[in-house]
């Protein structure tokens, strides 16, 4: 079994929050759990599909930019 095959199999399951679970509870009961020093990433990038594309993509922006050439 591959680990890719791992991994799918583990997430379907749902070892990972059970795992985070754990861990969270084991360090509480050891008391070295420090919210104060928590840090919280909410930001994703986009991935490229099928690699770079010659495609324009529209504007998102109401009015293009001006030329800066």
């Amino acid at each position: 079994m591959t680990a890719w095959r791992r991994l799918r199999d583990w997430t379907e399951v749902g070892v990972w929050p059970r795992l985070h679970a754990a861990l969270l509870n084991e360090l509480r009961r050891a008391d070295l759990l420090d919210l104060d020093d928590c840090a919280v990433d909410g930001s994703h990038v986009r991935t490229l599909k099928r690699g770079i594309t010659s495609v324009p993509h529209p504007s998102t922006g109401p009015d293009p930019a001006p030329s800066t050439t």
